[in-house]
């Protein structure tokens, strides 16, 4: 067995001091923008899901098609979302969002609790959606042969793509849970290679199998399996099928509603804590009233406002998101580094070290970053405003 003794321990090892990494984590997160930029990213969350959901609920709801529009056509949000009503697509979006709202909003007053068997029917739902979307779709390629026709590459679509990967870093958030009950690190590096190359030839068959499996493909993919988006308007006679279109179809109101109550608590949190001090008491209604309220308000009247998902997750991802993703951890990275420099020393060697230690990753990751933000913001200025001009 090895002997620890202190007389075997070199100098710069033998501190009293303890690295407590929460110390760390606690001090940095006090830094105001951090808990901006937490908001920011919860604004956009709540919006984006609130708009898949009111959009999922309208597109299964209004069944009018014009006799001018095929069922591979896109319909208008000013066409009417039943023969013979007044109310078109549009106000029937809206109507199913203030439902949504004032249907799940209130959650935001009271602390959600005992989630667990929540999330697991949750992940349930998820995995059954995702593997039907690509057996069908492959499905579709083996009978009917490749229908999409995408373009060809082209480095100027570069800027649209980086808002959609950073806003996916969703995968990431599993990545503790998987560290935590690994005992042996000596393979720690090879198991989250593993987990990446598997989260990446899961988007890609998700990806690739709807590119050729469909003529069109809207911007919350799981519409195109619901009854119109299948390519015929003929509802199947199958009730398998005719079940399997309407999860689908319905399948961000199953998942997402679950989650809103969380986020919205959570944002509700992050802003009182950026608002208010810890060692001062405020007024009942302010804490109560006010902060839940500006939780769920603003991203009602942004998913109001606009239900184009790809300028809500574009916005979310390549701003919120990539401080989110990029430039939190690597300041706290950074500090960390520095205060365990001071209290260990610099001779310490540690084995499971990783292979990005250096300081020139971290600019890299910053430079990335501000890249990723600077080629958004140029396809954003590009074809949203230009549109929104021209109209």
């Amino acid at each position: 067995m090895c002997n620890c003794s202190a007389a075997k321990i070199p100098a710069y090892r033998r501190k009293t001091s303890k690295i407590v990494p929460n110390r760390i984590v606690k001090s940095a997160s006090r830094v105001p923008m951090i808990y901006l930029c937490f908001a920011i990213y919860l604004y956009g969350d709540l919006s984006i899901y609130g708009a898949a959901i009111a959009k999922s609920l309208a597109d299964v709801a209004c069944t009018y098609l014009p006799k001018n529009l095929t069922c591979n056509d896109t319909v208008p949000d000013t066409e009417l979302c039943w023969e013979g009503s007044t109310f078109t697509r549009l106000v029937a979006y809206r109507i199913f969002l203030t439902m949504f709202v004032l249907l799940l909003g209130p959650f935001v007053f009271f602390n959600v609790q005992k989630t667990k068997h929540l999330q697991l029917l949750t992940s349930v739902m998820r995995w059954l959606a995702f593997t039907i979307m690509i057996v069908y779709a492959i499905k579709n390629l083996f009978v009917h042969g490749p229908r999409g026709d995408p373009p060809i590459a082209n480095l100027a679509g570069i800027p649209s793509l980086f808002g959609a990967c950073v806003y996916s870093f969703m995968c990431h958030h599993s990545l503790p849970a998987l560290i935590a009950p690994i005992a042996n690190k000596s393979k720690l590096n090879q198991f989250l290679a593993l987990d990446y190359t598997l989260i990446a030839l899961f988007y890609l068959l998700l990806a690739l199998t709807g590119i050729f499996a469909f003529e069109r493909l809207d911007d919350l993919y799981t519409l195109d399996f619901g009854p119109r988006g299948l390519g015929n308007c003929s509802k199947s006679d199958n009730i398998f099928m005719l079940l399997m279109e309407y999860f689908l179809a319905l399948f961000p109101v199953f998942t997402l509603s679950t989650s809103f109550p969380i986020i919205a608590i959570t944002l509700r949190n992050n802003l009182q804590t950026l608002f208010l001090k810890e060692d001062t008491s405020y007024n009942l209604c302010l804490r109560k009233l006010v902060f839940p309220v500006l939780a769920v308000i603003p991203p009602y009247l942004i998913a109001i406002i606009t239900k184009d998902l790809s300028i809500l997750i574009g916005i979310t991802g390549s701003y919120a998101g990539a401080g989110i993703q990029y430039l939190i951890p690597t300041f706290l990275v950074y500090y960390a580094r520095q205060k365990t420099n001071k209290i260990i020393g610099l001779g310490v060697m540690n084995k499971f070290a990783s292979p990005f230690s250096g300081r020139c990753w971290l600019v890299f990751v910053v430079v990335w970053a501000i890249t990723c933000m600077i080629l958004v913001s140029v396809n954003f200025i590009q074809i949203h405003l230009q549109s929104w001009i021209s109209q």
